[in-house]
């Protein structure tokens, strides 16, 4: 056997060292950090794949030491651009865990106790959403559980039409939703009717309704809502689709990636009334429920309509469909896969799902203080006052290029990682909040950079 395969003294003096740095990374505050170039990183790290290798501790060093600090840290309090990440401590621990037990979660029959655990989380956000006793997979995020639900859709859709097909197939959604599923919808070479939003830029039954009066909308198989848009933080009209959906007999699918956590949190709960009638739906634990990278879970009404249209047959694989066995890999367009539900399942069984209620709403509360001090900023100005943990805002007196010219600095000058946003064809700036170690005064640093 080949040395790389076998753990040497050598292995042990690398592995001692990469668990000091994973401990150090986990356990003590990290910086935030920010890109580099990559003449600069060439330069610094050098050649780092070669015939004979560096060896752990080198390689090692040249991460730690060039390449981490050109990595954002993405769990950071003041990292507040696109939507950001806040693995608990137990669910960062588990995932060394999967990876050094090469746990392998395709099927029942390889890792029918990775699978039972994942399912274990997958019922619980079931039970969130109020579906029946169904349950799905985990994915790798939200792009692919949009991706495998909506082919889930059309499957489900040609079937009920004997198998005839229209000559163009089409969802419809607001201009407001996931750009995965515009995304999703090219891949699928469906065409996508843009339903026209209200004044917070919500999908609405009625809006929906009267969109699907109009003659030309033939063959329309389903329906994307969003459960907190990522833009801004918005829930749909979900019970008003719902309804629409149901009268037209269109598959629902709610894309919860970022705000389905909102489920959790009493004071928000009622935003998501409608969310119990989705036929598929998605929320990401690697957002706002404090998993690692990457995590997305799809939940089905029938995962019965799913497996008929995911299951991979060969001959190699009969052994698997033997039974009644649940194979993650027949419910999205996959076949391998990493149990990536599993960190989840660790952190909530070590915390309880109570710790996960009140972080979701100490994130909430954050995001009102947040709004009040904008309130109290005569230079800054709230778009809108927010449903969830987005706030949209503008800086008075400011263009594109004051934005754009705006965040560079504060992230050069570690205060912040931001992002500006549009909004109605405004350039406004944007924070997105998911860590509950943020706090008023990370976002006090923040504000003052834009005076």
């Amino acid at each position: 056997m080949h040395l790389m395969h076998e753990y040497t003294d050598e292995t042990e003096e690398f592995a001692q060292a990469i668990l000091a740095y994973a401990r150090d990374r986990i356990a003590n505050p990290q910086p935030l950090d920010h890109a580099a170039p990559p003449d600069e990183l060439d330069a610094r790290a050098g050649a780092t794949i070669t015939p004979d290798g560096i060896g752990g501790l080198e390689a090692l060093r040249r991460w730690a030491e060039v390449l981490a600090p050109a990595t954002i840290s993405p769990d950071h309090p003041s990292f507040l651009a696109f939507v950001p990440g806040a693995s608990t401590k137990a669910s960062v621990l588990f995932d060394l865990v999967i990876s050094a037990s090469a746990t392998y979660a395709g099927s029942w029959l390889e890792g029918a106790g990775a699978v039972w655990a994942e399912n274990q989380a997958l019922r619980w956000l079931a039970d969130l959403a109020g579906l029946p006793a169904s349950a799905g997979v985990f994915v790798s995020g939200g792009t692919a559980g949009n991706l495998s639900a909506l082919v889930a859709a059309r499957h489900t859709a040609t079937e009920s039409r004997g198998g005839v097909r229209p000559a163009r197939w089409r969802i419809a959604c607001a201009e407001t939703v996931h750009s995965s599923v515009i995304s999703s919808a090219g891949v699928m070479d469906v065409d996508v009717i843009s339903v026209p939003v209200d004044e917070r830029g919500r999908l609405t039954g009625p809006a929906l309704a009267a969109e699907l009066e109009r003659p030309q909308h033939e063959g329309l198989f389903a329906v994307v809502a969003s459960a907190g848009s990522t833009n801004a933080g918005v829930v749909d009209d979900l019970e008003g689709v719902a309804r629409v959906c149901r009268d037209h007999g269109l598959w629902l699918h709610v894309d919860g990636a970022y705000g389905g956590a909102g489920l959790l949190a009493p004071s928000v709960r009622n935003l998501s009334r409608g969310i119990e009638a989705a036929d598929s739906f998605i929320v990401d634990p690697h957002k706002w429920l404090f998993a690692p990278y990457d995590s997305c879970a799809l939940l089905y009404r029938d995962p019965a309509l799913a497996r008929a249209t995911h299951r991979q047959e060969a001959s190699y694989l009969d052994a698997l469909h033997v039974g009644t066995d649940w194979n993650p890999s027949d419910y999205a367009h996959h076949l391998s896969r990493r149990a990536r539900g599993l960190p989840l399942w660790f952190s909530l069984a070590t915390y309880g799902t109570d710790a996960y209620r009140d972080a979701v709403e100490r994130v909430l509360e954050l995001t009102r203080d947040a709004s009040a001090e904008i309130r109290t900023r005569p230079y800054l100005e709230l778009v809108m006052e927010p449903e969830l943990s987005v706030i949209l805002f503008r800086r008075l007196g400011w263009g594109s290029r004051d934005y754009d010219a705006w965040w560079p600095r504060a992230l050069l000058s570690q205060i912040g990682f931001v992002q500006p946003t549009t909004w109605k064809g405004e350039r406004v700036a944007r924070l997105c909040f998911v860590n509950p170690g943020t706090t008023l005064e990370h976002v006090g640093g923040i504000l003052d950079t834009m005076r």
